[in-house]
């Protein structure tokens, strides 16, 4: 259960290499979702600085889009390192809250409130409870976001289709995790996600149906600490 805890909260947070094109081929999520290549590595981690200047140009722009976004909902397909697909609705309200709400069969919900994210399962009335600065939500969901000074970019690049961006995240005690997120070359909006974990397994999320101007119901990014235990 610890694992697949761990991969579903890497999804989003600590989580968007795709194993993933086939499955989404079925599922009427966008095609536009890919098996990315190895990023290439430019400069150390943490030291945006030894970036290009067109590497660093690109993760300006990532910044600028994804601290334009303070609202969204859409539609998102999982795929964890096991090859399971899941499905499911996302909301997003910043700062600080989400939403991950996964199709029948699977129990879970995943919900940041601001403060805390828990993976809770509905059927067995538990939740497994992080906290949010422990996690990447910490910076993706932060009203501004400055990937250079949050975060280690080890890689950043772009074709006609996609323009990619590759973080390192180090844990003294889980070890080290990457986190790549892709968006569409055209209009910056968000595509998928990969968090590869210590272990090297791989959770990827493409996100669809995307819409920054609805305003999520507040409700939603609620946590219960008194039904469900820890």
């Amino acid at each position: 259960m610890q694992g697949s805890t761990e991969a579903r909260i890497g999804a989003f947070l600590t989580a968007l290499a795709f194993l993933a094109a086939p499955a989404l081929a079925q599922t009427g999520a966008p095609r536009g979702a890919i098996a990315p290549q190895p990023a290439p590595a430019l400069g150390q981690p943490g030291s945006s600085v030894a970036l290009k200047s067109e590497q660093r140009a690109l993760v300006d722009k990532v910044n600028r889009y994804l601290s334009s976004v303070q609202t969204l909902q859409g539609k998102f397909v999982q795929v964890g390192g096991d090859g399971r697909r899941t499905t499911g609705d996302l909301y997003l309200a910043k700062p600080g809250r989400v939403r991950f709400e996964y199709d029948d069969p699977s129990p879970v919900e995943l919900v940041a409130d601001g403060t805390s994210v828990v993976v809770r399962d509905r059927n067995l009335a538990t939740q497994d409870v992080y906290p949010l600065s422990q996690t990447p939500l910490r910076f993706l969901l932060a009203d501004r976001v400055d990937l250079n000074k949050d975060t280690n970019v080890i890689a950043a690049y772009a074709d006609d289709v996609f323009v990619t961006v590759v973080l390192e995240e180090r844990n003294t005690l889980v070890g080290t995790s990457r986190l790549m997120i892709m968006f569409d070359a055209k209009n910056m909006q968000l595509k998928q996600w990969t968090v590869t974990d210590p272990q090297g397994f791989d959770t990827t999320v493409a996100v669809y149906d995307l819409d920054a101007s609805k305003k999520p119901d507040p409700s939603l990014f609620k946590i219960d600490f008194t039904n469900y235990h820890n």
